[in-house]
C-alpha cells in the first residue's frame, strides 16, 4: 500500500513519530502540499492522509488507485465526500481528541482576563514593582471567577468538559444548544441563547459551525451582552463578524475578546481583530498540545489498521 501524508508538520512538526503509519505501507510524509502539487504528490497513491489540504471533486478524477482518505482532524470540510462516495472511497475522520486541550484554551484565555499574570510579570520585569511605594501592585483590577456565571454555546464534549472546569472554579454554568440536553448535569442549566446572552459574565463558542450559525455572533448578538462581559471563541472563526466584533471591542460595548480561530488562517493583515481592543488572539493552537497530537496520531493510525482489516471506524457517510 503507497500511503502519502500531504500536509503534516501541523501535526508532526518533529517531536511525533511517523513509525505506526510506516508499520502499514510504504510511507511519503510531505510537511505542506499546495494546490498546484496535490494530485501530482498523490498520485498512485491508495491512501491519502490531509489536513488542510483540499481534496475536491476535480481532484479526486486524478486519483484512480485512490481507496482511503484519513483526515487528520475532526472538520472534513477538505474533502468533498459525496465524490469520495461515488468511487467508492473511505473517508475518516479523528474525534474527540483535543477535548482536554481545548477546554484547557478556553479557560486559558478567561483567567487572562481575570489575573493578567503575563501583564503583571512584565511589568515587574521592567521594573514597576520595584519602584512602588507599597508591598504590592497592579496595573489593572483582577477578577475573581468563582461566582461568575459562564456561558456555554453548543454542549458536545468540549462544551461539557469546558462547563465542568467552569463549575468546578465555583462558577454558575448555563449552556445553549441545538437540541434538549436531557442528561445534563445537575450544575449545568439549558437556556435560550438570549438569556444566556444577556446572563453571561464569560461565553464560550463551543459549536459546530453550520449554514445557520454562520457570523451569529454580530452586532445584534453583541449588544444583548454585559459591557463587563468577556467572550471566548475556540469554535470556528466564521461563527464570528468579525467587523462587528471588532467595532463592539473598541467601542465599549463587552469588555474583551479571546479567540484562537478566525475566520481566514492565517488573517490578512489588515483584519480589524487583530488591533481591536482587549483582543488576545491565540494562531489556533489549542487543539496542538503534545498530548492532543499523540492522540490524532495514534487515532490516525487505528483508523487506517482497522480499514486495511477490512472494519473501518470513524467513517464518514455522504449526506
Amino acid at each position: 500500500m503507497k500511503i502519502v501524508v500531504l500536509d503534516g508538520y501541523t501535526l508532526n512538526p518533529g517531536d511525533l513519530t511517523w513509525d505506526g503509519l510506516a508499520e502499514l505501507g510504504e510511507l511519503t510524509v510531505y510537511d505542506r502540499t499546495a494546490a498546484v502539487e496535490t494530485v501530482v504528490r498523490a498520485a498512485r497513491a491508495e491512501i491519502i492522509f490531509t489536513n488542510k489540504v483540499i481534496l475536491s471533486r476535480e481532484v479526486l478524477a486524478h486519483l484512480p488507485e485512490l481507496q482511503f482518505i484519513g483526515v487528520l482532524a475532526t472538520g472534513y470540510n477538505v474533502v468533498d465526500i459525496a465524490a469520495a462516495a461515488e468511487k467508492g472511497i473511505v473517508v475518516t475522520n479523528i474525534p474527540a481528541y483535543s477535548t482536554p486541550s481545548v477546554a484547557q484554551m478556553v479557560f486559558a484565555h478567561i483567567l487572562n482576563f481575570a489575573n493578567r499574570v503575563e501583564l503583571h510579570a512584565t511589568e515587574v520585569r521592567n521594573g514597576k514593582w520595584t519602584g512602588h511605594r507599597d508591598f504590592c501592585y497592579q496595573s489593572t483590577p483582577q477578577t475573581e471567577i468563582a461566582g461568575k456565571t459562564l456561558g456555554i454555546i453548543g454542549f458536545g464534549k468540549i462544551g461539557h468538559s469546558v462547563g465542568r472546569l467552569g463549575h468546578a472554579f465555583g462558577m454558575k454554568i448555563l449552556f445553549h444548544n441545538r437540541s434538549t440536553k436531557k442528561d445534563a448535569p445537575a450544575w449545568a442549566t439549558q437556556v435560550s441563547l438570549e438569556q444566556l446572552t444577556r446572563d453571561s459574565d464569560f461565553i464560550s463558542l463551543n459549536c459546530p459551525l453550520t449554514p445557520d450559525n454562520r457570523e451569529f455572533v454580530n452586532r445584534k448578538f453583541l449588544s444583548l451582552m454585559k459591557p463587563s462581559a468577556f467572550l471566548i471563541n475556540t469554535g470556528r472563526g466564521p461563527l464570528i463578524h468579525e467587523a462587528d466584533l471588532a467595532d463592539a471591542l473598541n467601542r465599549g460595548i463587552i469588555a474583551g475578546a479571546g479567540l484562537d480561530v478566525l475566520g481566514k488562517e492565517p488573517p490578512h493583515p489588515h483584519n480589524p481583530l487583530l488591533t481591536a481592543r482587549n483582543c488576545f488572539i491565540t494562531p489556533h493552537m489549542a487543539w496542538a498540545t503534545l498530548e492532543a497530537r499523540n492522540r490524532l496520531m495514534g487515532i490516525a493510525v487505528e483508523n487506517l489498521r482497522s480499514f486495511l482489516e477490512g472494519n473501518p471506524r470513524n467513517v464518514i457517510k455522504a449526506g
